[in-house]
């Protein structure tokens, strides 16, 4: 009997993650390993027996489950080591995963992350998990009173803990308890993760795309688009339109190549991060080679960002004009209104060089595998019309320095990580374009100084898109080739 219970003590722990669960909890995380080491349900909701397996073990997740089928928690990069100390952690959160939709809560600035004494984790001294060594969380934002409070005043709260008195913000993390754990404190299973990051590829590897990191590749690519000729005689220019969720990058896109071609750092078109799109108008934006320079043979063409909700944000029939042709440079959208071009420029097509040639949906790297099943569906929805009109489409991966610590520190990277590779695979998937159509890249956005690395990416980007638009004039039929 004891050699069976000797056994059983050894056998290995089942996670209750789902692999899809995983999978959005390694998006947040980057490319990572998780090695479960304690399960409340298992080796019980005392502290010492969380200490036990937890201490010292490098960054850990925290994944507590309630009966809602609210599945939430924390993370901190911090060892647990009851030191009795705030602990300052800026790669500290908390997360939620509820119906397939990911929310994730970084730390305030400047706030601490959690206390680290002898009890069960805490974040921010807000959220307690297993509290008081039982199956449930103590959210004080839902009490007047956490547990060991003695003093509360409007922007501090001073904690008792240990005989000690310790000041922390009240302010660590912004979150509705509705909306983290659904009100639902009764926990059904509390679990933690050893966190390990996955060696990347060595820069010394095969890069499973081949980019030429020079000056020399920059210059090339430059006059290969100072020179290029649309293969229609009626469109001295290409236009190209951008599509993309809010944020995403589109008008960051044009002043980054717009940049490149001044010479210095400029912001023409208006960008932000802003919860709605900065982008009201359609814009139609040339780039001059230089600043007394002329006009180069494209012209990148900029839209309200996609929204989910209906009523706001691009709206798919505005999209079906601008791609015709019929809708003017510095048209005023109207998410609730659709355009209407007049019933007699409706009468004759517009002509082919006022039409789009390529077009190009523009994605933020790091929120590929948060998008919506309602995002992902408009862009379906668009993808289909633009299909009927044979125009090629790609895919622009934005923010690729955002996504991974290795390509941040060193665009040269991007290429040799595996992480991006498989971002790339799953815009491939999930837009419904070859993985050959989709091209990471890194706008300027906080640089003051242009960058040979971030140039090459841009430009092969521009390259490629001109390449696409040339496919397409191609293939118009000769009766639409109009003369000047």
């Amino acid at each position: 009997m004891q050699k069976r219970m000797e056994k059983l003590s050894i056998a290995p722990l089942t996670s209750n993650l789902k692999e899809e669960q995983r999978k959005q909890l390694c998006d947040l995380l980057g490319d990572v390993k998780l090695t479960l080491l304690y399960k409340a349900s298992v080796h019980g909701y005392q502290a010492s027996a969380f200490h036990q397996r937890c201490d010292h073990q490098g960054p850990t997740l925290l994944v507590a489950y309630n009966h809602s089928g609210y599945i939430f928690g924390g993370y901190t990069s911090v060892d647990y080591a009851q030191s009795r100390k705030q602990i300052t952690d800026k790669e500290a959160f908390l997360f939620s995963i509820r119906c397939g939709a990911t929310l994730c809560i970084k730390v305030n600035s400047g706030c601490d992350a959690r206390y680290d004494d002898t009890g069960m984790p805490n974040f921010g001294q807000q959220l307690y998990f297993c509290y008081k060594n039982q199956p449930c969380v103590y959210d004080q934002k839902q009490n007047e009173y956490p547990y060991g409070v003695v003093r509360a005043t409007t922007n501090q709260l001073y904690l008792h803990n240990q005989n000690t008195y310790n000041k922390v913000k009240v302010d660590a993390f912004s979150f509705s308890p509705a909306t983290l754990y659904g009100n639902d404190t009764e926990l059904c299973e509390c679990e933690v993760y050893k966190v390990e990051e996955i060696p990347q590829i060595s820069a010394t590897m095969k890069p499973w795309r081949n980019v030429l990191w020079t000056d020399e590749q920059r210059d090339e690519l430059m006059e290969m688009i100072r020179n290029h000729k649309p293969l229609v005689t009626s469109v001295s220019r290409v236009r190209i339109l951008m599509i993309g969720p809010v944020g995403a990058g589109k008008s960051s896109f044009f002043n980054s190549i717009n940049s490149i071609f001044m010479g210095r750092i400029t912001s023409k078109a208006m960008s932000g991060s802003a919860g709605t799109s900065v982008t009201t108008q359609f814009r139609t934006y040339p780039v001059k080679d230089g600043r007394q320079g002329k006009p180069l043979p494209f012209v990148l063409c900029d839209t309200m960002g996609l929204e989910e909700q209906s009523g706001a944000g691009l709206d798919i029939e505005d999209i079906s004009s601008i791609l015709q042709g019929h809708v003017p440079d510095r048209y005023k959208f109207n998410p609730t209104v659709p355009f209407h071009p007049d019933e007699q420029k409706m009468s004759r097509p517009a002509s082919l060089q006022k039409k789009i040639h390529c077009v190009v949906y523009v994605i933020d790297t790091t929120k590929i595998s948060l998008m919506s099943d309602k995002l992902e569906k408009r862009f379906a929805s668009i993808r289909r019309k633009v299909n009927s009109l044979a125009i090629p489409q790609m895919v622009l991966m934005t923010k690729v320095d955002e996504a991974r610590p290795e390509v941040e520190k060193d665009l040269q990277s991007l290429y040799v990580s595996s992480y991006i590779k498989t971002k790339v695979q799953e815009v491939s998937s999930r837009l419904g374009v070859p993985v050959s159509c989709v091209l990471p890249v890194k706008n300027y956005s906080q640089e003051l100084e242009l960058e040979l690395n971030c140039d090459v990416l841009l430009l092969t980007a521009l390259q490629q898109m001109l390449n696409f638009a040339d496919d397409y004039l191609d293939d118009v039929c000769p009766t639409e080739d109009e003369p000047k």
